[in-house]
């Protein structure tokens, strides 16, 4: 489980940062605005666009360019994310609304529902999806990308390895967990239940290289997405530096490490 008093804190605090160092996430928005375009049986004129974890703007940018004529509601869980995108975006179509969605009533119809890099920061992802797709127009469209189970597999090993070497019984866990692709696509049709629904899903592998494991710890921490578990246990300083160690030595290529991030799309046509 999420805990979203930490999330909320860790996002705030690295607004400024954030796009400095998404790197993924851009390229992420980029995929997601291009799946959330090709083949849409709806014909209709957007009116009326929910974007969840709208974080600094650049998904919003892309929304008003290809949108001119629509209002679009922008939700954010974070404080500082709100602040910051508020400071960027000045128009008059945008509405910035910071809570959770989770918790949000939802009271206006969409025709689009977008979010980018989000959905892995929801506790209960099937209920959020019927909450949405309950307030999702006729011919409308739900798209939107998240993180899939083979992310960060190398910082998963390194944890797996060290936790061995150091005989530790107790679970440890490097971060949370995923779903695969298969897992979201049967999770988005079981919960849809309509035989007029389309389900369409896709993924990608992004990698990002560092000079060394610090560096990515960094990069993780500074777009705020670091462990915001509510049973994340506390490892010793002995168990990181091990994994640290493990990272550098058995992850590198060109001298430098690399990190896998396995990217879901998923688009819900009504």
């Amino acid at each position: 489980m999420i805990d979203k008093k930490q999330l909320k804190l860790h996002f705030s605090k690295n607004a400024s940062n954030y796009d400095e160092y998404a790197h993924v996430q851009k390229v992420m928005k980029n995929y997601l605005v291009e799946f959330m375009l090709q083949n849409n049986k709806n014909n209709t004129e957007v009116k009326n666009i929910l974007e969840i974890g709208c974080g600094t703007g650049y998904l919003t940018s892309a929304l008003i360019e290809l949108f001119p004529h629509s209002h679009i509601t922008a939700v954010d869980i974070a404080p500082g994310m709100i602040t910051e995108i508020k400071s960027k975006i000045k128009n008059a179509s945008v509405d910035f609304i910071c809570g959770d969605l989770e918790d949000m009533d939802l009271n206006d119809t969409y025709d689009i529902i977008v979010s980018n890099a989000t959905f892995q920061w929801f506790n209960h992802i099937d209920a959020t999806i019927k909450k949405i797709h309950n307030v999702l127009n006729a011919n409308g469209v739900i798209c939107f990308s998240t993180f899939g189970e083979h992310t960060f597999c190398e910082l998963n090993e390194c944890f797996k390895k060290v936790k061995e070497d150091m005989s530790i019984k107790e679970s440890i866990y490097s971060g949370q967990s995923f779903y695969s692709l298969n897992e979201l696509s049967t999770l988005c049709k079981d919960v849809t239940r309509n035989d007029d629904v389309i389900v369409q899903s896709k993924e990608i592998f992004e990698y990002e290289y560092f000079n060394n494991c610090n560096d990515f710890f960094t990069s993780i921490k500074k777009t705020g997405a670091n462990n915001s578990n509510k049973n994340n246990k506390c490892t010793s300083l002995t168990f990181i530096k091990k994994v640290i160690k493990y990272y550098n030595e058995n992850f590198s290529e060109n001298n430098k490490i690399k990190a896998t991030y396995h990217c879901l799309f998923l688009k819900i046509i009504k």
